[in-house]
Parts: C-alpha cells; structure tokens; sequence
C-alpha cells in the first residue's frame, strides 16, 4: 500500500479519490482550507493554506505519492500556476509521484489536432480563465519540470463536475490525450474518475504523460 497526499482532498474530486483509496487501504492524508463535515474513516485530515509552503511540505512529508486537486478559483485564482510549481519541486525533490486532476479542455479531439483550449468561443469570456489556467500546466509547467520528477496529468470527461455528479458504474475508458467520447452519452462520474485516478497510481504505467478519463 502506498502513502498518498491528496492537497485539496476535501472539494468535489480530491474527496472521491481520497475515498477511494482510503478504501484500498492505502495510507491517506488530505489537506484542506477547511475539514469535511463527514470524513472519510481511516483518513488523515490536515487543515491548511496550500498557498504555504511550509504547509504544502509538511502534509508531503513521507508520501510516495501526491495528488494534486485543487482549482483555480477563489484564494488560487491568481496564486494557481505558483502554488503547483512548488508542489513539484517538493515531490521532485522527495522523489515523489506526482497525480494532477486536469481539465478537459487540455485534451484533442483527434491525434495532431489543436487542444480544445485553443478554441474556448462557446464558452463566455470571464468563464475562459480557469481552463485555461488549467491546460497550461500540462501544455508548459509540467514539461518544464525536471526529467526526475514523475509525473501523470489526469484529464475527466466533458461536463464533469458537481453539476453533473453521475452515478458509480464501477467502470471507466482511459484514453490518452486525445479525449475519449463517452459511449453512452453519459459524462463520468467522481466515483468512477476516482476509480480510474488510483487504478493509475496503483499500476504506475504511466510517466510524464496525460490520460484521460470517461465511460
């Protein structure tokens, strides 16, 4: 079993992988600006500012993985990008795994076919920061990075999200970086992205690379 940090455990998708491997017994520690209202059993919650550094290391301290699911909203909308530069010079510097949770706008619609971040007009204009906030630490941070830091950048379907939380199917496609198209025309749901996300960690088949998630 591995001991696995989650930063931001406690939002929409950082908690349902710290479920899920809880549930697998893994050796979990979540840290959070505030602590959930129910925790998860046998999970260690840490509560604190992610944008400290001190704090970021002290919640890394003795991981062999790092998860990393916060969102560029709120106190991160402008701090984002830093904060993530400096959870991957602490794992790099641990020889920690690093897991991002990403975004779907990051993906292609084909192979050699522009990111859909290239192109966000259906969306509107004060809504276009955060993918794009998102998708540039998989297209520029984490390729910048030291070859020695290992790192895998996990993409979700479209539409996912606490809006459209779906249902556990207990199944998951993985794709690469080209976005798989949910064959039922269903979106993913935490449950089954979380499935997915330790699947990945567990397997450690994959290295400085994106994949994505869907049904």
């Amino acid at each position: 079993m591995s001991r696995i940090t989650v930063i931001g455990g406690t939002g929409y998708t950082g908690s349902a992988i710290v479920a899920e491997a809880a549930a697998r017994g893994h050796q979990v520690t979540a840290l959070s600006r505030s602590l959930p209202g129910t925790p998860t059993p046998n999970v260690d919650y840490v509560q604190g500012d992610a944008t400290d550094e001190a704090t970021l290391s002290a919640a890394m301290e003795g991981a062999d993985v790092v998860v990393a699911a916060l969102s560029p909203r709120g106190p991160l909308a402008d701090t984002f990008r830093d904060v993530y530069r400096t959870v991957a010079r602490l794992a790099d510097a641990a020889g920690q795994s690093l897991y991002v949770v990403g975004g779907y706008s990051s993906l292609r619609p084909a192979p050699g076919e522009d990111r859909f971040v290239t192109d966000l007009g259906h969306i509107p204009a004060e809504h276009q920061g955060e993918p794009r906030t998102v998708a540039a630490l998989v297209i520029e941070d984490l390729p910048a990075t030291p070859p020695t830091l290992d790192w895998v950048f996990v993409s979700p379907a479209l539409r996912f999200g606490s809006h459209t939380p779906g249902e556990r199917l207990g199944r998951y496609r993985l794709g690469d970086e080209v976005a798989v198209q949910p064959q039922d025309g269903g979106e993913i749901s935490a449950a089954d992205y979380a499935l997915g996300f330790v699947d990945l960690i567990e397997k450690g088949d994959h290295h400085r690379t994106q994949v994505n998630l869907g049904h």
